[in-house]
């Protein structure tokens, strides 16, 4: 890949639905903190590329944001599989020993018919390859963020769990010739 790359990740808005819940792709955005989406979209670069996963609540952020995101399969966010619409109490409660299996080893662990930490960053490091030279803003999710961050660190799939991302932060990493660089993380610039 010729040139540098340099990325603003943004974690899509709040999920207008229930906390504590896995939500679907379909799951949209509450797009109510106008101040921190203007102060978003301050801070990118007048040319720059918007890509976002194919879930609702990235594509309503992005379009909040002035972008028109061209979609990346390889962005969205963990599967859940099964437990995809549940919240994580009731899971607790009723998910039982496999429920309690994966939290023992979350980055390596799948949900019935999901795909771990370790699946996402393995599928995130394929979507990143796929972006160009120049500045590229990511509309996505939390751990698609993590993912990048762990693909821009080396870091164990472990490792990059350990990253708080908020709804409406930036994070910055750059692709450059001789490695990555990390810019930023989880800011919040409302």
């Amino acid at each position: 890949m010729e040139g540098e790359t340099f990325l603003w990740l943004i974690r899509h808005a709040v999920v207008a639905g229930v906390a504590g819940t896995i939500h679907a792709a379909d799951a949209p955005a509450d797009l109510g903190d106008r101040a921190a989406l203007a102060a978003l979209k301050q801070r990118l670069p007048a040319d720059v590329a918007g890509y976002a996963s194919p879930s609702r609540r990235t594509v309503e952020t992005a379009r909040a944001l002035g972008l028109e995101p061209e979609l990346v399969s390889e962005f969205r966010e963990q599967d859940f599989g099964d437990w995809t619409g549940h919240r994580h109490d009731e899971l607790a409660v009723t998910g039982g020993e496999i429920y309690a299996q994966f939290w023992r080893d979350p980055a390596r662990g799948r949900p019935p018919n999901g795909e771990s930490f370790a699946d996402q960053v393995a599928r995130v490091r394929l979507g990143l390859s796929r972006i160009g030279a120049g500045s590229a803003a990511l509309v996505v999710h939390s751990g698609t963020i993590r993912a990048a961050l762990c693909i821009a660190l080396d870091l164990a799939p472990e490792a990059a769990l350990r990253f708080v991302i908020d709804p409406l932060s930036l994070t910055r990493i750059d692709r450059l010739a001789s490695g990555w660089r990390v810019v930023s993380v989880n800011q919040r610039v409302s």
